[in-house]
This record gives structure tokens, sequence and C-alpha cells, in this order.
């Protein structure tokens, strides 16, 4: 790993509150099939006008936006939605990290300043080591160069994967989205633990406390089950590499927007002020360099 990394996070711009992790969809059964009867309170359209109140009521300043279909279309939409809402901050869209021509695609796309980064959903590929293909790793290899983060959408078994993918790209701005999905319902916290400790062990590596209510009992969940989880995310990642997230409207199914957010924010209240403040969007500024950009 380079040494003294994260040393380029260490200059914090003012503070805003930042959800670092949320989607946009126009709503249809053929692209949105994973959709099914169970989360039938998303089977609807969710747009920036229907997350303003909510950022708005939370004391959010604004969001990132991240893809939900693996197509260049809805990346080029989001984009669209970011350029005509300001409080769009950034947008994590997908793009083929395998395609022999991902240069010509990032060199159009990296051209709007809103384009912050690049997600795979990996969790659903049928290969376990997929993060590790040689296609997928010359992809990412692309991202630095055009100043592109990298979000890991991976389940709880896939972490020690991860590992080993994030140590071939010591420079690269990662982030691991949903704290990897730890087992919450069941509350088996130790081999999700173990995995979760290693991946920290990068400094280029960050974490979203985000998706966790609806790893819960969604009818019948409540905030004590979710701490231990937070404790371990801040013993291994540290106050500086966490981001708060809602990953709504997908929380709706469990929580509302404010419910959902109010897990963390009320177990920053044990924190200091310093690190309140970093996890409720200093460290998401500092990440996406929302500063400069």
């Amino acid at each position: 790993m380079t040494k003294g990394f994260s040393n380029e996070f260490s200059r914090s711009p003012a503070p805003m509150h930042i959800d670092a992790h949320q989607h946009f969809w126009i709503y249809n059964p053929a692209d949105y099939n994973w959709i099914d009867d169970s989360m039938a309170a998303l089977r609807r359209n969710f747009l920036p006008e229907n997350l303003a109140p909510e950022l708005d009521s939370s004391g959010f300043h604004g969001s990132v936006a991240v893809q939900a279909r693996q197509t260049l279309e809805e990346t080029r939409w989001l984009l669209e939605l970011a350029e005509r809402s300001a409080s769009i901050l950034g947008v994590v869209g997908w793009v083929d990290l395998r395609s022999p021509d991902i240069r010509s695609q990032l060199k159009v796309l990296a051209q709007n300043p809103k384009m912050v980064g690049v997600r795979h959903i990996a969790q659903s590929e049928p290969d376990d080591r997929f993060l590790l293909q040689p296609d997928f790793l010359r992809g990412i290899a692309v991202l630095e160069e055009f100043d592109l983060t990298y979000d890991i959408l991976i389940y709880s078994k896939h972490l020690l994967v991860a590992a080993e993918f994030v140590q071939q790209f010591p420079r690269q701005r990662f982030v691991l989205d949903h704290l990897a999905k730890p087992p919450i319902k069941s509350g088996t916290i130790d081999s999700w633990a173990h995995g979760i400790r290693r991946l920290a062990e990068f400094p280029n590596v960050f974490c979203k406390l985000s998706g966790l209510v609806t790893e819960a009992d969604w009818q019948r969940w409540h905030p004590e089950q979710i701490v231990p989880f937070l404790d371990v995310a801040f013993e291994s990642f540290g106050p500086d590499r966490l981001m708060i997230g809602s990953d709504w409207p997908v929380c709706l199914v469990a929580a509302s927007y404010t419910r959902t957010l109010e897990v963390v924010k009320t177990y920053l209240l044990g924190k200091n002020p310093r690190d309140r403040e970093a996890v409720l969007g200093g460290n998401a500024q500092q990440f996406w360099r929302f500063a400069t950009r």
C-alpha cells in the first residue's frame, strides 16, 4: 500500500451533510424485476423532487445518486438529472468495465463534473471471484486516469475476495457499499467482522453506513440490533473513512427516510463533534472531491 495515501483526504472543506447513497428511477417491471411483491412500495417513480423534502427535513444539503441498472443509458439519465438538480452532488454510474473500449466510454462521461464514480453489481455475478477477473481488473486500472472512484457492491461472503481485489490498486479510491450487507437479522457477526477488518486494512477503502435497515427484519427491527455492526465499522475504518447513506428509496421497505438515517445519527451522538461531522458529510466531500469539482 502507498505510504501516506490518506494524506490527500486530510484537508477538509466546510462541512456539509451529504447522503452518500441513494437511487432514482422511473419504474417499469422489466427493468426493475428485482422489486418483488414484498417490495411493492417501490413500484413507482422516485425522482429528485421526491427526495428533496426528505433531504430538507433531515438537514442534508445534497446526495450522491448511484446506479441501479447496468446500462449507459441510465448513467446518462442520472447525469441529466444532476445537471438540473443542485442537490445531486455527484453520480456513481455504470460503464462496461470489461469492454475493450472502456477508455472511450469514460472519456465522454468524465467530461461531466458530476460524474464522480462507477459501480458494477458484483454481488449478483455467479462467479464469487468476479472482482478478480482479468478483463474487469483492466477496467478498474483505467479509473484513476479519469479521477473516478469505484463502489464495491458485494455480500459478506465476498469480503476476502474484495481485499485481494483492492490490494492490486493502492492508488484507486474505493468505497464499500452497505457494509457488505451484514447479517443483522441473524446477528451472526463474527465471519462478517473478520472480512470487514481485513478490507479496512487498506487506507484507500472507505465505507458507507447505508442499506442496514433492509438487512434486519423489515417489520420488527430495532436500532440496538444494528449497533454492534456499527461498532465494528468504527473500530475497523475509523471515523475518517465512514459516510452516512440512506439507500433511499430501497430503505422504505423497512423504514422511512428519517428513521433510516436516525439509526446512524443517534449512534454518532456518542462521538465527538469532529467525528460526527466527518461521517455526516465531511468524508464524502473529501472522497469525491466535491470542493474542487
